[in-house]
């Protein structure tokens, strides 16, 4: 599909599920008018049918980018997963048709080791229990299962930007804490890895789940792993709805094996805020649980930080090319206007002769490239030329697009 530079404020953005105003306000000071706002998610249909000239798209986890929703996306460039998950999209698909996805990595860690944080204070002060109680007129002060954390082990699974800054946080009010990841990490504080997950299991009083949804981590933590748990302990997940056999877990806290549990996702959560979709767990009205709707990253401070994050990344990529924090592209970092009139982008499938054909187009055209950046994995090509001369726009991208094996062409300035 060849894509000539469109002026700014001809470049449709849509945004949903109530993205935070700092995503718009980025937008619009880097010159962006034509911004759609919707706070709720679409489906698969309704987002085929408002996707149809979309340049620039912006979600959140609960709206689906499928095979079908790429394929009849006729004009998108980039997608924004404004969360740090971006298994919600068709990664393989979107990067086959040249479209690179973008996330924030990030900008909500804090929020999510706070929460968890508060969550394990909660659980073992059995905080649940005690205000449901009080609000029913009930007065029970007693210590029966309440405990301090000072001196508890917390246990991590996963030792990334969030288990990693929950492990110093829970260090720092006297917790002993243990990791297990699948890579090497380096402990911070005094922090001690674990060499698999049993051991961690095994030696934990508290167990957080701090780990992507991947086909590996598709319920890791089931009934074997919930046995396994000491008697008395607590399950925290604020990472994916995958990762958990909710089931499983249930049944550990009915049978008393486990103190309590704290779940912020779920394998099925509802579409939207205050709908008609009543949210069902088999964890609902069990002792000592808290459940919460997916706001482990809901704070106004880090909705504003990744509002600003993913708009400056679709920016750069839409202004200058540069493909810096894609999840699914080739990473190209590129100054703007380092040389030459005139950039183009061309993305192809990485075949011998693509890149001879490029330049043989610009030098047969009598222009001057002044700049080239190239990046390929196995399957795609990434090219930006910045060639200087007396341009025919038309004439070289119509020649770009015509070269076997093309994806994606487009003038950038």
């Amino acid at each position: 599909m060849t894509q000539h530079s469109l002026a700014k404020d001809k470049i449709r953005i849509l945004l949903l599920e109530d993205l935070h105003d700092s995503a718009v306000e980025e937008f619009q000071r880097n010159g962006y008018s034509q911004i759609e706002q919707m706070k709720t998610a679409l489906d698969e249909d309704a987002l085929i049918e408002r996707i149809q000239g979309v340049h620039l798209l912006g979600i959140r986890s609960r709206t689906r980018i499928t095979h079908k929703v790429l394929a009849a996306a006729n004009r998108l460039v980039g997608i924004g997963c404004f969360c740090i998950g971006t298994n919600q999209v068709a990664l393989d698909t979107a990067r086959t048709l040249g479209i690179p996805v973008f996330n924030a990595p990030y900008s909500n860690t804090r929020s999510v080791a706070e929460l968890v944080i508060g969550e394990i204070i909660m659980l073992l002060r059995r905080i649940p229990d005690k205000t449901r109680e009080c609000h029913a007129g009930l007065w029970d002060k007693t210590a029966k299962n309440s405990f301090e954390l000072r001196g508890k082990t917390l246990g991590l699974v996963g030792y990334g930007h969030i288990g990693s800054q929950l492990s110093v946080l829970a260090e720092a009010i006297g917790m002993r804490v243990r990791f297990f990841d699948v890579e090497k990490k380096l402990a911070l504080g005094n922090a001690s890895p674990c060499n698999s997950l049993e051991e961690l299991v095994g030696a934990s009083d508290v167990i957080s789940l701090h780990v992507p949804s991947t086909p590996q981590t598709m319920n890791m933590f089931g009934a074997a792993q919930v046995r396994a748990m000491k008697p008395g302990s607590y399950l925290i997940n604020a990472s994916r709805g995958s990762v958990v056999d909710i089931e499983a877990l249930a049944e550990g806290l009915k049978s008393g094996h486990l103190l309590g549990a704290a779940i912020d996702v779920f394998p099925k959560e509802p579409a939207g805020n205050h709908n008609d979709e009543e949210f069902l767990s088999p964890l609902r009205g069990l002792e000592n649980v808290i459940l919460t709707p997916h706001i482990g990253g809901s704070t106004m401070e880090a909705q504003a930080n990744i509002g600003v994050e993913v708009a400056e990344k679709l920016i750069k990529y839409s202004d200058n090319g540069s493909t810096v924090g894609a999840v699914n592209f080739v990473e190209v970092s590129l100054p703007v206007k380092a040389g030459g009139n005139r950039r183009f982008l061309h993305i192809h499938a990485n075949v011998p002769g693509v890149m001879r054909r490029v330049n043989e187009i610009f030098s047969q055209s009598h222009l001057n490239i002044t700049a080239q950046y190239l990046q390929t994995d196995p399957d795609v090509g990434f090219v930006v030329v910045d060639v200087d001369g007396n341009v025919d726009e038309t004439a070289v991208l119509n020649e770009l697009q015509a070269i076997e094996g093309t994806i994606r062409a487009r003038l950038l300035y």
